[in-house]
């Protein structure tokens, strides 16, 4: 079978190796559509922390069951599902007290190990969900949206929060989209117009910040809080500089969530965490409940969850797809391809 590789930054290829064998306790399933998410752009580019070459990138995907044994999810052969990619060891700490999205050992799909971008994976039953009808195209969105939602849900937003966040792309808008459904009064800040311009038209925020230097922002910060500050900020870059935005924007008392991955070192003056007695957190991965939440969730059909989609490749011009990603990021969202074509 045919599979997608970054082989170094900036290259990518496709390689014929052996279509896989399922193992008892696995599934064979056939890809149907994948998502180029930011963390995949990042190791294009060379710049994501968790990423070694040459790799199989791919971990927001959709597939149909092609061969399972039976079993006690109701999963059978011809069902459109999506997985769980985020493989824990079972037996480190955070594992041992059910933390398992930060497994010490983590491994991602399309990070730490290969990913779903070829034709044919293999994968346990216990990390299938079944797709409830919702169609491929739709279900391989599924995983980003909860990488923002397990973000929301640890920020603790609440009805009437100001939600602040930072970083218009997939996750960013995903975030604000969670923020929303929870209550919030979502504002959303990127340095890309055109990025503020797409979440503002199809998402109903409540207004965006163009960042175009930390004068601007605080001051347009001040502008919407009336000065006190945002109640919840959500970091969805991986930048010091984006880092360092929401720790300024935060209330007195209020929450500030990681999400964006970075590898760079940021220096500021810790002190101002606690002058502002800020709750600050990482949010890494997502849980089972939040798939199992999220396909409900979009199923009622009141989040456009298709809408974050600004580009579709075929399978077969995935070389193109994230040579074109890298080029314009500021004016695509998310990038899906087709395994069909």
């Amino acid at each position: 079978m045919r599979a997608i590789y970054i082989d170094e930054p900036g290259k990518v290829s496709f390689r014929d190796i052996p279509a896989p064998v399922r193992k008892p306790g696995e599934a064979l399933l056939k890809v149907l559509y994948g998502g180029i998410c930011g963390s995949d752009l990042g190791s294009y580019r060379g710049t994501f922390a968790y990423f070694d070459y040459p790799r199989i990138p791919g971990h927001e995907f959709s597939a149909e069951i092609v061969e399972i044994d039976e079993n006690d999810k109701g999963l059978k052969p011809g069902m459109v599902v999506t997985c769980n990619p985020y493989f824990n060891c079972q037996h480190c700490y955070s594992c041992e007290r059910g933390i398992v999205n930060a497994c010490t050992s983590n491994e991602t799909m399309g990070c730490q190990r290969d990913g779903a971008f070829c034709e044919y994976i293999t994968m346990p039953v216990e990390r299938i969900y079944d797709g409830k009808g919702l169609p491929a195209s739709v279900l391989c969105l599924i995983e980003p949206f909860c990488i923002s939602w397990h973000g929301v849900s640890r920020a603790h937003v609440k009805a009437g929060d100001k939600v602040l966040v930072v970083g218009a792309g997939t996750i960013g808008v995903l975030a604000a989209i969670a923020a929303k459904a929870k209550g919030g009064e979502v504002y959303i800040a990127d340095v890309a117009p055109a990025k503020l311009e797409y979440a503002k038209e199809n998402f109903g925020v409540a207004g965006t910040i163009l960042n175009s230097s930390p004068e601007e922002f605080t001051k347009q910060c001040d502008a919407i809080t009336d000065s006190k500050g945002f109640d919840v900020t959500i970091e969805a870059v991986g930048l010091p500089s984006t880092f360092q935005n929401c720790i300024d924007a935060a209330a007195f008392g209020g929450n500030m969530v990681l999400i964006g991955v970075g590898k760079q070192n940021l220096d500021f003056n810790f002190t101002l965490l606690q002058k502002k007695e800020l709750n600050v957190c990482g949010s890494r991965n997502a849980l089972k409940k939040d798939f199992l939440e999220l396909i409900d969730l979009v199923k009622t059909g009141t989040v456009p969850l298709e809408k974050i989609v600004t580009n579709t490749y075929g399978f077969s011009e995935a070389p193109q797809a994230f040579a074109d990603f890298s080029a314009h990021a500021g004016e695509m969202l998310k990038v899906r391809l087709d395994f069909s074509k």
